[in-house]
């Protein structure tokens, strides 16, 4: 059975004549009737009845008629879909996002990319940068934005922006009062509060040797795998933190933020994905977060 011969039909049954389905089909009467009749023979049925004032359809004609229309609209539709997820304009894309995103990139980037995209449904996953490596390797993740460097050969980083570290302090500690830069030495018997180094290795490595160059190792009292728990932790005063500037938008209670005297230390946010892969979908989306980054 050949789509143009279920066309054929439809159109001989639709305009109940086999002279005026060839015209509307740009093709002549004879082949026309040849295919139809070819339909019937593959079917083991009539379809139509043919008299001299045009063509009608029999019983099992109009059960046909019915379901083989229904069918060719279900494949137009097959079509246009398959080529809007060629060019990326449909589809389910699966995202894995460090916390710190959600303060900063992902916003303006999720915004730009839906006004364009609407018909693409975005499903979006909080994860740290081991759980996105792990998600990506399962094929559970299309996408991830993680914290860098990240050195996994099977799987390609790129940078989108750099960010400075920033003092998370208890509101109202004696040693952070003011609005000005403060000297990180001034905190060196201080506790802070950091993420585990295996969920965040270039981050906890940074805050390391960010600390080392001021003369002093970081008295760690507390690991949080999230970021919000890290803020939270900060808030009710159980430590001092060196976290990414955009945590500066999560405003919370019993938490300032402040700038640090001396040259800025700088944590990477970057795509994560496996190497090699990429599609029409997955490249919409890192040109959305580029552009935000930008």
């Amino acid at each position: 059975m050949e789509l143009r011969q279920l066309r054929y039909f439809i159109a001989v049954a639709e305009l109940g004549s086999f002279s005026r389905a060839a015209h509307r089909l740009h093709i002549s009467q004879p082949p026309l009737s040849v295919q139809v009749k070819a339909l019937e023979d593959e079917l083991g049925v009539r379809l139509l009845n043919r008299t001299t004032r045009g063509a009608s359809l029999t019983a099992a004609g109009t059960a046909f008629f019915e379901e083989a229309r229904a069918a060719l609209v279900r494949l137009e539709s097959a079509k246009s879909k398959a080529l809007l997820a060629e060019r990326g304009d449909i589809g389910t894309l699966a995202i894995g996002f460090v916390s710190i995103a959600d303060y900063g990139i992902l916003p303006p980037a999720l915004k730009s990319f839906r006004s364009s995209y609407p018909l693409v449904e975005v499903q979006l996953h909080e994860l740290t940068t081991d759980a996105q490596l792990r998600e990506l390797r399962a094929s559970r993740l299309d996408l991830g934005i993680a914290l860098g460097p990240v050195g996994e050969p099977d799987m390609q980083f790129d940078r989108l922006l750099q960010e400075e570290l920033v003092l998370a302090a208890p509101a109202g500690h004696a040693l952070a009062k003011g609005e000005g830069t403060i000297d990180l030495r001034t905190l060196s018997k201080e506790s802070f509060i950091i993420p585990p180094r295996d969920i965040a290795p270039g981050l906890y490595d940074l805050i390391h040797d960010h600390c080392r160059s001021f003369g002093f190792a970081p008295r760690i009292t507390q690991h949080a795998r999230q970021m919000q728990t890290v803020i939270s932790l900060v808030a009710s005063g159980m430590g001092f933190a060196l976290v990414p500037s955009s945590l500066r938008n999560l405003k919370r209670h019993g938490v300032q933020y402040r700038r640090l005297r001396g040259k800025a230390a700088r944590v990477e946010l970057g795509i994560l994905r496996s190497r090699g892969a990429s599609s029409p979908l997955v490249d919409r989306f890192i040109e959305a977060l580029r552009s935000a980054a930008r």
